[in-house]
């Protein structure tokens, strides 16, 4: 897909602060269980980071999915991008670096917190 310069400078400065926000642990990333996929949530958007391969993996393409939670719409850049390939992978190494030792979660699970939430 072609994009215009305006649009890759934007996306290009998405992708360096999300590797930012990943390198001093503001932006956390977890793993689901039985995913190959890690998520964040990071201004009312999901981000799915997929898929989970081991670090040195150079052949497993690698994509960025991004949606709002408040609509439909969505955004994906993926490692085979000519222009934003180099900075979704440096987004992908932070993110291994900062999850890796994390265990994996269950984001559906019921809990104390969730319940409290939900007026009865």
């Amino acid at each position: 897909m072609a994009r215009d310069a305006a649009t890759l400078a934007r996306l290009r400065s998405l992708l360096t602060q999300l590797t930012s926000l990943t390198k001093v642990r503001e932006l956390h990333w977890e793993r689901q269980i039985d995913s190959a996929h890690r998520y964040a949530r990071w201004n009312n958007n999901l981000l799915i980071l997929g898929p989970d391969a081991p670090a040195g993996e150079t052949n497993t393409p690698r994509y960025l999915f991004i949606t709002p939670f408040d609509s439909p719409a969505c955004l994906e850049v993926n490692s085979a991008d000519e222009e934003l390939g180099r900075e979704l992978l440096k987004l992908v190494n932070e993110v291994e670096l900062a999850s890796s030792n994390e265990p994996p979660t269950d984001p559906f699970a019921l809990t104390d917190e969730i319940l409290s939430r939900l007026k009865t």
